[in-house]
């Protein structure tokens, strides 16, 4: 019968060959392949049948030989470890086919690739997307190798690596980890693991900055988890999303695009290892602006989130004063009546015509003179004026106002930047600061938002109050 059959015997283990590969293996009149892993097949062998090695590097040379035995009327198995399909000798049977002409029948058997082996023995690292690269530029070039690495990083796929180092190519990883490193986080887990059901194996489990090349030979195989990604116990698991699923059954339609938007803003975060208070002011942030370079400019004093909001939540923070009417309508009002606190501004307040003219001032400085008699306490946000934030550093060294706490986001060019230098000395009172020219009524309103709903960050679940 001429027919050739290209089967995957699976990483190494006898036990990880299929039924069907057994099968075919114990029909065969000759197994093409190369010679380490006819130690594999042939206790399946019949007696008599010939193992024909074409040598490491080969592989021309191997199908070739396959189809001459084939043409000759026999079947004839061409084996490749793992899945010969991926890597593996299934595309060049195919190509010489139709190069030859050939009327050779030729079937596919898949095998346990040594990736899903891999998988296995790590724990549950492939549960959600991902891809497979291999690192040997033998017949691809590294630009273009290159550049799938970079789509890998790009979509966030839980990433295998094949062929990643051998004697004459020791570079490419460290260039792979260099790549990662620009834009995942040091801590996004690495499990890598030699020999994969072989007597040999050896499994380990570190994280990306920790992780070393010259621990890894060509018998290695290289997952690397996405953004999700996590150590548990030793193993590392890329969960596919069903407690989160459970979680937001009682989610509102608005709510469920806030909490998708923000898992995907933080999925894209340069780093994933801001402390709580901070990355939930950054995720409203860059949520409000779409603008990544947030991640630069935001900048807040250690545990100012947390602490403004322990002080709401105890009732000792009441109010919140703003420079412009635009920040009090981005403040959430729901969020406002359940923790039973007001947002002002003084703008409309008669008064502060009168004494803008007097005392040639702004108006938004003579508002928050005006506020400081009231609320010398209160929570202060600016959006919009660099002179009100200036007028209330002038207040705060005078010793008229002891603000809870400072949101400084003015936006402009005329005494911006010095506006907030001018806020930063003051190091006993909580500050979040929009750094440079940009800034807005937006942020300082979203700033204030994260204040009032961090206890939703630690279950990044934003929008309960939309």
């Amino acid at each position: 019968m001429k027919k050739i059959i290209v089967a995957g015997i699976g990483p190494g283990s006898r036990e990880d060959i299929t039924p069907a590969v057994v099968e075919a293996l114990r029909q065969a009149d000759a197994v093409v392949g190369y010679q380490y892993y006819f130690q594999y097949v042939q206790p399946f062998l019949r007696e008599g049948c010939p193992c024909i090695d074409t040598g490491m590097k080969k592989e021309w040379q191997r199908a070739e030989q396959a189809f001459e035995l084939a043409e000759q009327g026999k079947t004839v198995v061409v084996i490749s470890s793992g899945d010969a399909g991926i890597y593996g000798m299934t595309p060049l049977i195919y190509e010489m086919n139709k190069e030859r002409g050939s009327d050779v029948e030729i079937e596919t058997l898949p095998g346990i690739s040594a990736f899903q082996k891999a998988a296995s023995l790590l724990g549950a690292p492939i549960g959600h997307d991902m891809c497979l690269i291999s690192l040997s530029d033998l017949l691809t070039p590294w630009e273009v190798i290159e550049r799938r690495i970079k789509a890998a990083i790009t979509g966030d796929f839980v990433t295998s690596i094949y062929n990643p180092k051998s004697h004459g190519r020791y570079w490419q990883l460290y260039r792979l980890q260099e790549l990662f490193l620009k834009w995942r986080s040091p801590e996004t887990p690495v499990g890598y693991v030699r020999q994969a059901g072989r007597e040999e194996q050896e499994v380990k489990v570190t994280t990306l900055s920790d992780f070393d090349p010259e621990d890894v030979d060509m018998f290695t195989i290289i997952l690397i988890g996405n953004s999700q990604s996590y150590i548990s116990d030793g193993k590392i698991i890329t969960p596919r999303g069903y407690y989160a699923q459970e979680k937001d059954d009682d989610v509102k339609p608005g709510q469920q695009i806030m909490m998708n938007s923000f898992r995907t803003i933080a999925s894209e975060l340069r780093c994933k290892e801001w402390p709580l208070g901070h990355q939930w002011a950054l995720l409203h942030a860059i949520h409000t602006t779409a603008d990544f370079e947030m991640e630069r400019l935001l900048k807040t004093d250690d545990h100012a989130v947390e602490t403004l909001y322990e002080k709401v939540r105890k009732g000792e923070l009441k109010t919140i004063i703003t420079d412009v009417t635009m920040v009090v309508s981005g403040i959430r009002k729901g969020a406002l009546a359940r923790l039973g606190m007001e947002a002002k501004c003084y703008l409309s307040d008669p008064r502060v015509a009168e004494m803008a003219s007097e005392k040639g001032i702004t108006r938004t400085q003579a508002g928050i003179r005006l506020a400081v008699e009231d609320h010398p306490d209160a929570l202060f946000a600016f959006g919009n004026a660099p002179t009100a934030l200036m007028e209330l550093c002038s207040l705060i060294r005078k010793g008229k106002a002891h603000p809870a706490g400072v949101i400084a986001a003015p936006v402009g060019f005329v005494h911006v930047r010095e506006s907030k230098h001018m806020v930063k000395p003051f190091k006993d009172i909580p500050k979040i600061i929009v750094e440079g020219r940009k800034g807005g009524s937006n942020l300082a309103a979203t700033l204030c938002n994260a204040i009032l709903t961090f206890d939703d960050a630690e279950q990044l679940k934003p929008g309960r109050d939309l």
